[in-house]
């Protein structure tokens, strides 16, 4: 049956490249949905493209347990980009051009995002659910084809901002940025929020990406004595910098964003990560009072039982989850149009507690940013505020 299904799905693909059908809902004739996933599954940030697609895989396996959604399984193909634009720009025409996927779903990384979501605009592929804050992709130019679940770079920096200086009473701030589209948007992020609070910024720094070159940054970040560090990098050259610092005796407050993996960091500095302050996006992934979070955790087990429950596949289960939701909305037989409309034109959606609200000049459906911080067990607990040692 599976071999059956799967020559269907080429025939169709074959007679839309002829011109005779027409390529807006690729996978119907089979009984599947097919969703796309161009991500780092390799490299310095494999933990979240991993993360992302088992989150993804965990929700899609969970409606189809249950018949899917009216009647169609809905089916996850993953690429592997490492991280690298130039891989997502050939993941992205493979999946659209040759696998005829009904949307992309769960994309990792703002380098990544700025390279294929131009090219799933040009053709009207629905870009859902990125793991990016990046400005861009909330852009009035850019709504016609991107759904964000998640806050954006701009809101973790402000809460960042707003923290450091009502909590800790802060004063000079300085930054680590990965020397890319996603660290210069984090860097516009906290230049706007410390310019909001009549602060300097004291030193900013950066490092290649995928790379932990870090040394060179590190001492231009010690000479000014910045009280707190922001970072925004991946979770790798972040360890890098927080380990060297410790050794050099430089012990400000760290802070980084969601998009660093708050897991994988805690595993990578181990001891050396207590104190690393990380904001969030999701709620707290063993939280099982929220419907959804418990929801998450059974949908996680039935898939994989001997993984725990993260950050990431949580944002992964949750964007599987929003897909879920805009098929259903958008009623049998749905196409790419109709979904894209059923998201965005809904009041709100609700999945299971974590609320998401969207609108004719709104894309991004929460602005909710948690924080957490690092213990010296590498663990990441919930905090309400930052506390000094």
């Amino acid at each position: 049956m599976r071999f059956l299904f799967g020559c269907v799905r080429v025939a169709v693909f074959v007679i839309a490249l002829l011109g005779l059908v027409p390529m807006d809902s690729p996978a119907q004739t089979t009984g599947e949905l097919v969703f796309g996933q161009s991500a780092s599954l390799s490299g310095p940030a494999s933990e979240l493209g991993q993360g992302m697609r088992l989150g993804l895989l965990a929700a899609f396996e969970e409606i189809n347990r249950e018949g899917g959604v009216h009647g169609q399984r809905l089916m996850l193909e993953s690429l592997d980009d490492a991280y690298e634009p130039e891989a997502a720009i050939a993941n992205t025409r493979q999946l659209i051009d040759q696998r005829g996927v009904f949307a992309l779903v769960g994309a990792v990384g703002t380098p990544t995002s700025r390279a294929a979501q131009p090219i799933a605009t040009e053709v009207g592929v629905p870009y859902i659910a990125p793991f990016t804050g990046a400005e861009f992709l909330r852009d009035a130019q850019r709504r016609s084809n991107v759904v964000n679940m998640r806050a954006s770079y701009y809101q973790e920096t402000e809460e960042i901002l707003t923290r450091l200086t009502t909590d800790l009473g802060v004063q000079r701030v300085g930054i680590l940025y990965q020397n890319d589209s996603y660290g210069r948007a984090g860097l516009t992020g906290v230049r706007r929020a410390v310019a909001r609070y009549n602060l300097p910024l004291v030193v900013e720094a950066d490092y290649p990406r995928n790379t932990e070159a870090v040394k060179v940054a590190l001492l231009d970040l010690r000479r000014p004595r910045p009280e707190a560090i922001v970072i925004i990098g991946a979770y790798k050259p972040a360890a890098a910098l927080i380990r060297w610092a410790r050794r050099l005796d430089f012990n400000p407050y760290f802070i980084t964003i969601s998009f660093v993996g708050g897991a994988a960091l805690a595993r990578e500095l181990g001891p050396d990560g207590a104190g690393v302050y990380v904001t969030q996006v999701v709620p707290f992934p063993t939280d099982a009072s929220l419907p959804v979070v418990a929801q998450y955790q059974q949908a996680l087990a039935a898939i994989d039982p001997d993984s725990e429950p993260g950050f990431v596949s949580l944002e992964g289960y949750l964007a599987g989850r929003l897909v879920v939701e805009g098929v259903r909305l958008a009623g049998p037989n749905p196409t790419r149009e109709g979904f894209l409309n059923a998201l965005l034109e809904a009041e709100s959606i609700d999945l299971g507690g974590f609320l998401l609200r969207y609108g004719p000049a709104d894309n991004q459906g929460s602005d909710r940013v948690y924080l957490t911080i690092l213990d010296q067990r590498g663990r990441v607990r919930p905090v309400r505020r930052m506390t000094r040692p």
